[in-house]
């Protein structure tokens, strides 16, 4: 599977599911259950590299912004809801993570940003083809610290002077 298939599956299902990140994973899963096993784990490996380049200070940043606060588990669930949005808005967030207020259209605190249930997608069609859990991915592991400079989350100046788009959209 290469990167515009991987690319392909993410925004069928998400516009299938018409932005519901628990729907999304469950018509992904169903995607990745007609394909064979090695390439559930191309996906897969897609899926967690682009998981652990978005392991980044600035990126956390604009996801305390867009959830009013974020924890470590929820930044986790953050990354793979910003897979989820497709490549546009995932590539779009690491070039320039301000730029989340014009790319995300409407976004609901209680659906949105939170997409846990993407990130097993791969693992429970796996499963389900194979009868066994999927093995070492065989790429690199994340960073054990998020890449960047750290920001002091809980400073609302410098929130607001680090993200001034977000900040005047979800908090102006």
């Amino acid at each position: 599977m290469d990167e515009t298939e991987f690319w392909e599956l993410i925004d069928t299902t998400r516009e299938a599911a018409e932005g519901d990140p628990e729907e999304q994973a469950d018509l992904l899963v169903d995607r990745l259950l007609q394909l064979d096993p090695e390439l559930v784990l191309d996906f897969a490996r897609h899926f967690e590299a682009r998981y652990n380049r978005a392991y980044r200070w600035d990126l956390w940043g604009a996801a305390w912004l867009l959830l009013d606060g974020c924890s470590d588990d929820a930044f986790d669930f953050f990354r793979c809801w910003l897979i989820g949005q497709g490549r546009e808005v995932y590539e779009g967030a690491l070039h320039d993570p301000d730029a989340l207020a014009d790319l995300l259209g409407e976004f609901d605190e209680e659906i949105d940003g939170d997409g846990e249930e993407l990130g097993y997608a791969a693992d429970e069609a796996y499963e389900q083809l194979t009868g066994a859990v999927a093995p070492d991915l065989g790429i690199a592991p994340a960073p054990a610290e998020p890449e960047g400079t750290p920001l002091d989350l809980e400073s609302d100046r410098a929130l607001a002077q680090r993200y001034p788009r977000l900040w005047e959209r979800f908090r102006g």
